[in-house]
């Protein structure tokens, strides 16, 4: 955990007014004790009206709020509509992310805002939700794009024709039906998306090396050339 969260997560524990001993954080934060009492001395030094002392314990004053996010009300509605929409269709590291991301968002909120808040809502139906085991193929797949890891993969396609493919992933969309894998094909040397409702199952591979023409800027302007080919999805 980054100490800026700790910090935030310390706050948030003594908000409720009861009197929390160093230990306690320390055992709910996964820190030392002596970690916990440098972050207090921090926090009372930056204005943060705690009291208390070592070996007795410590409680916010009430009436202290973590300043507001300096946000228009629409930035912040457009902020939390996104993280409820990855929640809901993003894989399992980013759902939890997401819901993580609300909660701090929340915490610091004015209360006319809090109360806008909690009206978004973002509904995916069937096809835009994800199973439990795409969340987690999502999640190893995005870690496969930042490392530039070929995926070998066995895939099925619309009519259950099943194949092995070695792909260069290279970013993941989201579309009508579900999320697709943009990648390049060694097998078509080509340009093609992949859905992951239909992967049955991959292994990571060796490292590819950055080719212009194998890029996504060489799709894009593939794209912008001759128009989106619905046959790039498979």
């Amino acid at each position: 955990m980054r100490r800026a969260d700790r910090l935030f997560q310390i706050v948030q524990l003594l908000r409720g007014g009861r009197l929390t001993t160093a230990r306690d954080l320390a055992e709910t934060l996964e820190v030392s004790e002596r970690t916990i009492y440098r972050d207090i001395a921090d926090l009372i030094g930056s204005g943060v009206p705690v009291e208390g002392e070592a070996g007795v314990g410590y409680v916010m004053r009430a009436g202290y709020d973590m300043p507001p996010l300096m946000f228009t009300r629409d930035e912040i509605m457009a902020v939390i509509a996104g993280t409820h929409l990855l929640e809901r269709m993003g894989g399992a590291a980013m759902a939890t992310a997401a819901r993580e991301a609300l909660i701090k968002i929340r915490a610091v909120l004015p209360e006319a805002l809090e109360a806008q808040a909690k009206r978004v809502e973002i509904h995916a139906g069937p096809t835009l939700r994800p199973s439990d085991r795409d969340r987690h193929f999502i999640d190893q797949i995005e870690s496969a794009i930042d490392a530039r890891l070929r995926l070998i993969m066995t895939y099925a396609d619309e009519a259950g024709a099943k194949s092995t493919r070695t792909i260069r992933p290279l970013a993941l969309w989201l579309w009508r039906n579900g999320w697709t894998v943009v990648s390049w094909c060694e097998l078509r040397e080509d340009f093609r998306m992949f859905r992951v409702d239909r992967i049955e199952g991959f292994t990571t591979g060796e490292r590819f090396r950055e080719e212009r023409d194998k890029g996504l800027n060489a799709l894009y302007a593939q794209m912008e050339d001759r128009g989106f080919d619905p046959k790039l999805i498979i």
